[in-house]
């Protein structure tokens, strides 16, 4: 299923994207999209069968904003340089462990909303990700497989990223991280079911049309499963928390003098394969 979630910002309403590409209303039977809906088997299912019989209505009218497609996020796990072709542009060494950093909740948007360039920022810069969003409570996994099956779902994200903030002004990567507008997600919550192979999806990313990033996720370090797993050994995860998992080649760090890095007024387009497209206009803070 894809689920996602319309309307103004704080006022969005959950909903289902069917087969024929036509929005349809799930106000009747959830209240939102959240990590108590995901950890619900039974009133997932219920979704699914009213889907397959045709029974939810047609959200009419003109065509909506697209909000964050998970509401009420738990917390934001980011794992850094776990793709090896980013390693090598970067000129960093792959990681012997995933290297982990957050992002607070507040700094979602929806995938076409405005990103802001933070004031005095220079070196804003772009990363496409395959988001994952945690279904079941995990505590110390004991595998890959295990990781994987504690996922409800994928979305596109876009760990947007000040490198100034992040590696030249001390402290941790948090400072260029954490900026208003800096993780874009969705437009879709993509449930796991239709993700047979996460480490078989295509990422791709635009700025003012020119292609910038195109990469598979074939190409991390490590993949999704021991990505969860990890994680797990050092933090509990709970349904509605969301990883995102890394970004392939081709950010504005990694180009030569002078780095093409973001500026006001910039179109940004990025997708992930079956997970939707986003598209995001640059402003000033």
């Amino acid at each position: 299923m894809k689920l996602l979630r319309v309307g103004t910002p704080g006022q969005e309403r959950p909903a289902l994207l069917d087969a024929g590409g036509a929005l349809r209303d799930l106000t009747g039977l959830v209240a939102d999209i959240d990590g108590t809906l995901l950890a619900d088997a039974e009133a997932l299912g219920r979704i699914r069968a009213a889907a397959d019989v045709g029974a939810l209505p047609v959200l009419d009218g003109a065509a909506p904003r697209i909000g964050p497609p998970l509401a009420r996020i738990g917390k934001i796990v980011c794992i850094g340089l776990n793709y090896h072709d980013h390693a090598r542009e970067t000129g960093a060494e792959p990681p012997a462990e995933p290297v982990i950093f957050f992002k607070t909740p507040d700094t979602v948007v929806g995938p076409d909303d405005t990103v802001l360039i933070p004031r005095g920022s220079v070196k804003t810069d772009w990363e496409v990700e395959l988001a994952v969003v945690v279904g079941r409570t995990a505590r110390y996994l004991e595998s890959a497989e295990a990781g994987l099956a504690h996922v409800a779902g994928y979305a596109v994200a876009h760990d947007v990223s000040e490198r100034e903030f992040q590696i030249e002004r001390g402290g941790t990567w948090d400072k260029g991280k954490n900026c208003e507008t800096f993780n874009p997600l969705g437009p879709w919550l993509v449930t796991a079911d239709e993700v047979p192979d996460p480490q078989a999806l295509s990422l791709r990313l635009w700025v003012n049309g020119e292609l910038k990033q195109d990469g598979t996720t074939a190409e991390q370090i490590f993949p999704v499963g021991e990505v969860v797993r990890y994680v797990s050994q050092f933090m509990t995860l709970y349904p509605g928390d969301v990883i995102n998992t890394g970004t392939p080649a081709g950010v504005a760090m990694g180009r030569p003098e002078p780095k093409p890095y973001l500026r006001a007024g910039d179109v940004v387009e990025l997708e992930v394969t079956g997970l939707g497209r986003q598209r995001q206009v640059l402003a000033r803070a």
